[in-house]
């Protein structure tokens, strides 16, 4: 049965962590899925783990990123990979609800591009982390939402599901860290496509040491931050930004139009 839904995790020596990770995804996701356990070096601790869970269920595969290092290059190319018409971001090291999987892939169903969990409307929570990424986080998110409108409190969240065709339209031009979902959630609001959320209760890592480095992915999280704010763009505009024309590819059965990217 071909997947409603491709979950793309991307790893980086998570070792038998990941066992936990995969059991409670694969328990609470019930939509028709694949699982995609994205790493960078064939010699990953996550891969003997997660290919002895690959073993016994088809839904999993583990795929080598041949895009470049880091987790934005992991993210593009487990999106290109995916089999399914919606793509989720979820993180390996357990702080994602998997319950919430299925309820923000049917959003898009429904028709939005960008289907949040948000850890700071109403419902909501953050739990642990550290202190000062907290605070920039949301203050991101309560400005984003109040000025320029992005349709939720959480845009730096990297829990999201997205349409993989508007993905694919709009292209991925984050090559360092986690801020692709603020960079698609930013595009989707200057193309004035709908983006909605849904609360999530984040928890931090209960396992392992993070990777996040703030210093080093704050530049990239400031520049799509100040893209969010601006008029509406065409599409043709912003495949200009990329050197990409959007070509219309062929009748999404959802209604829309699938796009492929060429130039």
């Amino acid at each position: 049965m071909k997947p409603r839904v491709s979950v793309i995790v991307p790893v980086y020596n998570e070792g038998a962590a990941i066992l936990r990770c995969l059991e409670r995804m694969l328990r609470e996701v019930l939509l028709p899925a694949e699982v995609l356990i994205v790493h960078d070096m064939p010699d990953d601790t996550t891969v003997p783990y997660a290919e002895e869970v690959a073993r016994t269920d088809p839904r999993v595969r583990t795929v080598l990123n041949t895009y470049g290092r880091g987790p934005a290059n992991a993210i593009r190319f487990g999106i290109d990979a995916a089999r399914a018409p919606v793509v989720v971001v979820t993180m390996a090291d357990g702080c994602d609800d998997p319950r919430q999987i299925d309820e923000l892939a049917r959003l898009v169903d429904r028709g939005v591009v960008v289907a949040a969990a948000s850890r700071y409307m109403p419902g909501g929570q953050q739990v642990g982390g550290p202190r000062l990424k907290r605070l920039l986080s949301r203050w991101a998110g309560r400005t984003l939402y109040t000025f320029a409108r992005v349709g939720t409190r959480d845009a730096t969240n990297s829990f999201k599901a997205y349409d993989a065709a508007f993905v694919r339209e709009v292209g991925i031009e984050s090559r360092t860290g986690f801020e692709i979902g603020l960079e698609l959630t930013a595009k989707a609001n200057r193309l004035r496509l709908p983006v909605a959320e849904i609360p999530t209760i984040w928890l931090d890592r209960p396992l392992g040491e993070s990777h996040f480095d703030l210093g080093r992915f704050l530049p990239g999280y400031l520049r799509w931050y100040f893209f969010a704010y601006g008029r509406r763009l065409s599409r043709e505009k912003l495949a200009a930004r990329t050197g990409a024309v959007a070509v219309p590819r062929q009748p999404d059965p959802r209604g829309s139009t699938e796009y492929e990217k060429t130039g």
